[in-house]
């Protein structure tokens, strides 16, 4: 089932779409879509349906239009559309919904834009905005669009289109695609006259294309609309672009003579132009050298439209600076650097008419690196000096060399370089030469450098590599063989020309072929060879230089590398990779940031560290083939030891109230004395996103744990994500998690991990209504819990039991186990679980009709909540106690318990329970027949559950009754 919101309200089943007749029809479904697998309350659906004044059949037309939406949402399985307490709940399933897709989408360019991965950017927007198919509920009829609920979540869509454009036009014009944006943000900045943002993109374009004219003008016109509106002048980002399409107009309308280049002689000149300084004399030697040493260009080279921009823009000559212009082009090995900088250096060539030198110094490869002193030799001769003149120390030659450039325009390419030490003697002195090097490493060294870091090809620029080399028709033909070979590729050139040419040298097979051969993620390295080339040598230059280095902080690199590759599939993080390593944090953090500057590592966000897919394997081959399978095993089993203790820390935060997980009894072979702490969460919202961040990682942890036969690893990982699978309602993950763990916990007869995986997966039926399954999976691990002898365990079974035989209202089972969870709570001598499991008896005879043994119960509690100095316990307990002594028509004591609760929430500033308790006081106000008081302290409720958004805190109040 589909659902969209994006557009006028539809429903499509996967063959058709689904009519939706009347109009309160579409209103009720709209409501309940908005709030997608949350209770909607009636009064809400109310107001949506008929306005702030619904008429008195409107509770029961209501539950007709359900009827109906029920019918045309049927499907085989539980209804989607159920009642709830106090109102209704739509099921809606992951990607049915076309708003949650649109947001999912959107927070992945968000992910882009941090990072300034722009092709994700505009790929991710783009795809976001397919979605769209007009107004948002455009159908619905006008007292919904309304509706005070349903308005502020439509302009928030809307906003957030707005955004996703905003963000697109950006991608585009960071990559340089400016063709055709011009008319649709002309549309965008007449639709929305005091938007900046559009304005700008829309002037940007305008001048990008030559056309700047139209770009002042727009400028006029928003600054004219800005101050006739609101009075106030166009903002710095405005402002600035404005000043640099001025610039660029007064450069191209006052072109100046150029300097007259010693080898065109001298040019004509007017009266009045400013001549240049008169260049130093020169004895005439005849025409010198001029080197055209490129490498032959790429012919089938695609993609990259930005890099090469930016790297043609950071490589022109600047007449206004006597700098010259270094740029270093870093990446993984088979990233495409050579190609990309050849490529840009034929395309600057007339820019440098005095000559280009190549040199590959060979920093990475077979070989000695080439030395500086030996490149000066050949760069001078190729300049024009003899031989024989050439001085004897590296000092000295560069010198020289930086006198034979000065006063050229030369560019030097500089291939595969190794550190700047390597470079630094290589450089020019002046303007109007260029350096272009490329490295795998950043060389954040190289003083003066500019940088560009290039990544692997966006996936158009990979289609179009591959089908250049395999042919348009075979690509055509077998388009989900080609996604497949992209996949695997992983967007590196090298993979992807070595793929093509096996493709290419085999007419004959279809495309699938070469795919199942990739789709292995063991083995693609042997597969991706063609003609003596391989992607693992290249990754081996990188490897084998690192590991043989004579230098011990390098071979420590390399082995941190293969080590790392034992995690490849999963993002790392400082504290995960030191215990993978053994090592101190500190340093582990150094290594993973050097691994980055070596580009065998990548971080796509901060602190976050992670593996190109081809790497990884790689570099997981290297660990099996140089460390011992004992060494193997002990990182492994460090890094679950983490996992555990991490996902413990996390439960902890997330269930405050549960039981906190026995720690393991880690052995010492998993080395557990070089393991790091866990991290320490700030609070439930930072925990709960490192639990949805490393799921994928913890799935595989588990099975790890399973595969090393440490169930006591495993389900403790396992049942540590309860709370993460409350905020998201029962993951199927997580349940893959859990029965995973508890086919190891059986295996190895651990009960004790059977009890408590059990236990979790039984509260978790619990809060998602599922009691009799809830009670099937408590009686399980309370039978776990007996035969391990492990009272507390048992304890807390009972109570879960109480808790659901409760909540099904049935009375005695309540209260068996309830006094059998106590009895057994004060065996283990847990006194706060007693106080627990006491208010929940005291709750079960209030709901059962039994204030007189509900007060009894609530006083024993308050006694051990005083005894432990529990604040928010004590005012709980007089809360319930005050209700209690209220239905036994107490009014003098029930008042007098009820102000000493409301005086500790107000000194606690606990406000949900401020307003519970008020919310009690004017129930017992209402009781005892003053109405006045009743409202007052209802009205005090209300404010409180509206400020903290509490819905049925707020409905509740609001509708005063007995």
């Amino acid at each position: 089932m589909r659902f969209g919101l994006l557009g006028p309200l539809t429903v499509h089943d996967g063959t058709a779409v689904r009519p939706i007749g009347s109009p309160k029809g579409r209103a009720l479904l709209g409501a309940l879509l908005l709030r997608p697998n949350r209770a909607v309350p009636l009064d809400t659906l109310e107001a949506v349906l008929w306005g702030e004044s619904p008429p008195a059949t409107a509770s029961a037309s209501l539950h007709n239009h359900v009827a109906r939406l029920r019918r045309v949402l049927a499907e085989d399985g539980e209804p989607r559309l159920r009642a709830v307490p106090g109102g209704y709940l739509l099921t809606v399933g992951a990607g049915e919904l076309d708003s949650e897709l649109f947001t999912e989408r959107l927070d992945r360019a968000r992910a882009g834009r941090l990072r300034q991965d722009w092709a994700a950017v505009g790929r991710e927007t783009a795809q976001a905005l397919e979605l769209w198919r007009g107004a948002p509920l455009a159908n619905l009829p006008d007292p919904a669009l309304s509706h005070p609920e349903v308005r502020p979540q439509i302009q928030q869509l809307q906003e957030a289109r707005l955004q996703a454009l905003e963000w697109r036009f950006d991608a585009e014009l960071r990559l340089g695609r400016h063709g055709g944006l011009a008319p649709e943000l002309a549309r965008l900045a007449e639709e929305h006259p005091l938007s900046e943002v559009f304005h700008r993109q829309l002037m940007l374009v305008l001048h990008r294309t030559d056309r700047q004219a139209e770009a002042l003008a727009v400028f006029r016109r928003l600054r004219r609309t800005l101050i006739d509106e609101l009075g106030i002048e166009p903002g710095p980002a405005v402002q600035q672009t404005h000043q640099e399409i001025l610039t660029a107009r007064q450069v191209s309308l006052s072109v100046a003579p150029a300097v007259p280049h010693p080898a065109t002689g001298p040019s004509d000149t007017s009266p009045g132009t400013p001549l240049a300084p008169p260049a130093p004399a020169r004895t005439p030697r005849g025409p010198r050298p001029r080197p055209a040493q490129l490498p032959a260009d790429t012919v089938d080279f695609a993609g990259r439209e930005a890099e090469l921009e930016r790297l043609s823009a950071m490589l022109r000559p600047d007449p206004e600076t006597s700098v010259p212009r270094v740029v270093v082009v870093s990446g993984m090995a088979g990233v495409g650097k050579t190609a990309l900088a050849v490529h840009v250096a034929h395309r600057l060539r007339d820019q440098f008419p005095d000559g280009q030198l190549h040199a590959d110094l060979r920093g990475f490869g077979a070989g000695d690196a080439r030395s500086p002193h030996d490149l000066l030799a050949r760069f001078l001769t190729d300049l024009g000096m003899r031989e024989k003149t050439l001085p004897e120390h590296p000092d000295d030659r560069a010198a020289r060399f930086r006198s034979a450039l000065d006063g050229r325009r030369v560019l030097v390419l500089l291939d595969n370089a190794r550190d700047a030490a390597q470079l630094t003697p290589l450089l020019p002195g002046s303007g109007g030469c260029a350096v272009l090097i490329t490295s795998r490493h950043t060389l954040a060294d190289l003083p003066g450098a500019g940088r560009l870091r290039l990544e692997p090809l966006d996936a158009e620029g990979q289609r179009l590599l591959l089908t250049s080399l395999c042919g348009s028709r075979r690509a055509r033909d077998e388009p989900e063989a080609v996604a497949r070979i992209l996949d695997a590729c992983g967007g590196l050139p090298l993979a992807l020309r070595l793929a093509g040419a096996q493709l290419a040298n085999r007419p004959g097979w279809p495309v699938a072929a070469l795919a199942r051969r990739l789709d292995s993620s063991r083995g693609r390295l042997r597969a991706l060879s063609a003609g003596g080339v391989a992607v693992q040598d290249a990754f081996a230059m990188s490897y084998v230089a690192m590991r043989d280095s004579p230098l011990p902080a390098e071979a420590e690199r390399a082995r941190g590398f293969r080590m790392l590759g034992l995690w490849s599939g999963h993002t790392l993080a400082a504290e995960s990779a030191a215990a993978l390593l053994g090592r101190p944090v500190e340093e582990a953090h150094d290594l993973l940031e050097a691994l980055v500057d070596a580009h065998l590592l990548q971080t796509p966000s901060p602190g976050q560290y992670t593996f190109h897919d081809l790497l990884g394997e790689y570099a997981l081959e290297r660990a099996a083939a140089e460390e011992a399978r004992e060494t193997r095993v002990a990182a492994r089993l460090r890094l679950l030891v983490w996992y555990t203790a991490a996902v413990a820390e996390a439960d902890a935060v997330l269930t405050p109230r549960s039981h906190p997980l026995p720690p393991p009894e880690t052995g010492t072979e998993a080395g557990s004395e070089a393991v790091p702490p866990p991290p320490a969460f700030a609070g439930a919202e930072q925990a709960l996103q490192w639990c949805v961040r490393e799921l994928p990682a913890l799935s595989e942890a588990i099975r790890l744990a399973a595969r090393y036969a440490r169930p006591d690893l495993a389900w403790r990982m396992a049942a540590g994500l309860f709370g993460y699978a409350q905020r998201y309602w029962w993951t199927r993950e997580w349940e893959r998690c859990m029965r995973l763990a508890l086919r190891c916990a059986e295996e190895h007869h651990d009960l004790v991990g059977q009890g408590w995986l059990h236990s979790r997966t039984g509260t978790a039926h619990g809060s998602a209504h599922r009691l009799e399954l809830c009670l099937d999976h408590l009686h399980l691990a309370l039978t776990c819990f007996e035969k391990a002898d492990d009272v507390t365990g048992q304890a807390s079974s009972y109570a879960g039991l109480a808790e659901a035989h409760r909540r099904l209202g049935r009375l005695g089972e309540t209260l068996s186990c309830g006094e059998r969870a106590v009895e057994l709570y004060r065996q283990a001598g847990d006194t706060r679980s007693v106080a627990t499991v006491l208010s929940g008896m005291g709750d079960a005879l209030m709901e059962a009709g039994e204030p007189a043994g509900a007060e009894q119960r609530y006083r024993e509690a308050l006694e051990l909540w005083r005894d432990h100095d529990v604040l928010d316990g004590m005012a709980t307990a007089l809360t319930r106690i005050g209700d209690a002594l209220r239905a036994l028509n107490r009014p003098a004591e029930a008042f007098r318990t009820l102000e000493e609760a409301l005086r500790i929430r107000l000194r606690l500033g606990e406000r949900g329970g401020t307003a519970e308790t008020l919310e009690t006081i004017a129930l017992t106000h209402f009781h005892f027949g003053d109405q006045l008081a009743a409202r007052e302290h209802w009205e005090r409720s209300l404010t409180l559950g509206r400020k903290l958004r509490l819905p049925a805190r707020a409905a509740g109040a609001a509708r005063p009754g007995p």
